[in-house]
C-alpha cells in the first residue's frame, strides 16, 4: 500500500523526533488509594517509524498514549507533539490539535452501526468541516486504498473482524494525520488479519512518513516494529532498536 496522501503537517526527514515527553508524572486517585500510573517517565517517536509500547497490563501504557495524543493531562511534565506544546495548551485547544494532526485505531473499532462503513470513515472530515459529498467521496478512495473499497455501502455489522478494523484505519487515515496511535489493534483479529493490519500500518509510516505508535500485547506482530519501547510501572525500562534485539523478546 503506498501514496495514502499526505500528513496535514508535512513531517522533516525521516528519523527526526515526532514527539518528545519528559518527566510525565500522572496519579489517579488519593490516599490508601493512591495510584502512581507513570512516574517521572521519559518517552519520544522519530517521524516516519512505526513504534511498538509493551509491557504486563497495568504498567501505564494505555496512560501514556492517552497523555500523549492529549485526552489525558499529566500532573507533571512537558509534552511536546509534532513541534507543539500539549501541556500549555487548553482543552479546546488540544481538541482541535487532534481532529487535525491525530488519527486514532482503538481494539473494539468503535465504529457506528446504524451508518454505512463510507459514512463512519468520513467522519474525521466532517469535524473539521469538509462538506459531506467531499467527506464521502476521500472516504471511498480511501477505503479502495486499504483494499475494501466494495463495502462503502455496507453497514458495519455485514463485515469481518478483519474487514472492520480495515475500516478503523481508514478513519484514522482519511485526513491524512502525522501522529496515528493505536491501542491493541490486533487483540480482536485472528493471526492473518493481524498481520495484514499490521503491514497496512507499517506502510503507513513508511511511505507517508508518519508516525505510528502501537500500545500491544502481541508478541505475533513484534518483527513489525523499528522500535520497541518496554514499560513497567509506570516507566520506560529500555528501547529496542534493532531486530535482533526485538525478535529476542519473543523467546523470553
Amino acid at each position: 500500500m503506498t501514496n495514502l496522501s499526505k500528513p496535514t503537517t508535512p513531517p522533516a526527514a525521516p528519523g527526526g523526533i515526532a514527539l518528545r515527553l519528559t518527566g510525565v508524572e500522572k496519579n489517579f486517585g488519593a490516599g490508601d488509594s493512591l495510584t502512581r500510573a507513570l512516574r517521572h517517565t521519559d518517552f519520544e517517536a522519530r517521524l516516519g517509524e512505526l513504534l511498538f509500547l509493551v509491557g504486563p497490563s497495568g504498567c501505564g501504557k494505555t496512560t501514556l498514549l492517552s497523555i500523549l495524543s492529549g485526552t489525558l493531562l499529566a500532573d507533571a511534565g512537558e509534552i511536546y507533539v509534532l513541534g507543539h506544546a500539549l501541556h500549555t495548551m487548553s482543552e479546546g485547544q488540544r481538541t482541535r490539535f487532534r481532529a487535525r494532526h491525530l488519527g486514532f485505531i482503538f481494539q473494539q473499532f468503535n465504529l457506528i452501526p446504524t451508518i454505512t462503513v463510507a459514512e463512519n470513515v468520513a467522519i474525521p472530515l466532517l469535524i473539521q468541516g469538509a462538506r459531506p459529498r467531499e467527506a464521502e467521496a476521500r472516504a471511498r478512495d480511501i477505503l479502495t486504498r486499504v483494499g475494501i473499497g466494495e463495502k462503502a455501502r455496507e453497514l458495519p455489522n455485514k463485515l469481518s473482524g478483519g474487514q472492520q478494523q480495515r475500516v478503523a484505519i481508514a478513519r484514522a487515515l482519511v485526513h491524512a494525520p502525522p501522529l496515528i496511535v493505536c491501542d491493541e489493534p490486533t487483540s480482536a483479529l485472528d493471526r492473518e488479519n493481524g498481520l495484514h493490519v499490521l503491514e497496512l500500518l507499517r506502510d503507513v509510516a513508511r511511505d507517508a512518513g508518519r508516525t505510528v505508535i502501537v500500545v500491544t500485547h502481541d508478541p505475533r506482530i513484534y518483527h513489525f516494529a523499528d522500535r520497541m519501547a518496554e514499560m513497567e510501572d509506570g516507566k520506560i525500562l529500555r528501547v529496542l532498536d534493532t531486530p535482533t534485539a526485538i525478535a529476542a523478546t519473543t523467546h523470553l
